[in-house]
């Protein structure tokens, strides 16, 4: 596995050295020195993770990763997105909060020549590279691992991200054809949106202990949400072995609760793939324009056979 991450950390590397070949060569009167990393949210879990592999690199060829955080708003992102758009920067990595919203700044980018990728999110409009993985994929491999555990009868609950997102949309669709669509038997007592917050699923998962005396299992949309409604199960005493819950994103709490028997199941996003592929589609679009490309970074199923490999 060493030997691996060493692999890997050099193929980032690598791109990231083509990517400042390409910067070197590149007009339009960008900085070339600047790569501006807009951010939907905080630096933290897969954002982080991505933003991290991605600095690393371009820190070690001498240039300057900026990272802005829109805290979930769409007219924070617009306001950071035009002052990013005013210095000019190399390329812009988006992580848009809003589809709509964002579409008339890519465009404006676009106007500028500055490239753009979107990753992690879709954008409704303008040109860009996209790299993203197949979110309905993560649904499918909850759906799939749930379909094959869960025993006859079982009722569960399911936590939604922020329900207005394809992104979210997508994972509950995939669980649902994978898992509720091939096992009529399984019930599904309730779902909720809980915005991606582990806070929010506690409340919800409180109030549903009360109301359903029978959860054999949670479902969440990402790790956040199944750890609150493991707190929750865990307050109420009604966590045990029996009890099955997956998440998506594999941060470092959901892979340690894997470890721990608290989870059954993380699906992880490469965030690793993700950078190196983001730095490949850099290289490209700097030394030859504006790209359309879309690449797909596949998840990961991480449960208690294969979480040695992913533990810190």
């Amino acid at each position: 596995m060493e030997r691996i991450k060493w692999l890997r950390k050099g193929a980032v590397l690598f791109l990231t050295l083509l990517m400042v070949l390409a910067l070197a060569g590149c007009g339009g009167g960008n900085n070339s020195k600047t790569v501006a990393f807009v951010s939907h949210d905080d630096r933290v879990n897969f954002t982080g993770q991505l933003c991290d592999q991605i600095e690393q690199g371009v820190q070690a060829q001498g240039m300057t990763l900026e990272f802005t955080n829109a805290h979930m708003d769409a007219n924070t992102q617009i306001d950071q997105m035009n002052e990013v758009i005013a210095k000019k920067p190399a390329a812009i990595i988006l992580l848009p909060v809003d589809a709509d919203a964002l579409k008339p700044l890519v465009e404006k980018a676009n106007a500028e020549k500055i490239p753009v990728i979107v990753t992690n999110r879709d954008l409704a409009g303008g040109t860009y590279a996209q790299v993203q993985s197949d979110e309905r994929q993560a649904g499918r491999i909850q759906g799939e691992y749930m379909a094959k555990n869960l025993k006859p009868g079982a009722k569960i609950v399911y936590f939604m991200g922020e329900s207005r997102l394809q992104a979210a949309q997508q994972r509950w669709e995939g669980f649902k054809e994978a898992c509720l669509d091939k096992r009529p038997d399984i019930e599904l007592l309730t779902s909720a949106d809980a915005g991606w917050s582990e806070t929010e699923a506690l409340k919800d998962m409180t109030l549903w202990l009360k109301l359903y005396p029978q959860i054999d299992a949670i479902v969440s949309g990402n790790d956040n949400m199944a750890l609150g409604g493991v707190r929750a199960m865990k307050a109420a005493g009604r966590m045990n072995s029996d009890v099955l819950v997956t998440g998506v994103d594999a941060g470092p709490d959901a892979i340690k609760a894997v470890a721990a028997g608290d989870m059954s199941l993380t699906v992880k996003q490469d965030a690793a793939k993700s950078a190196e592929t983001i730095l490949s589609i850099l290289q490209k679009i700097l030394s030859s324009g504006q790209t359309t490309d879309d690449e797909k970074v596949p998840f990961i199923p991480i449960t208690r056979d294969n979480v040695s490999q992913y533990q810190q």
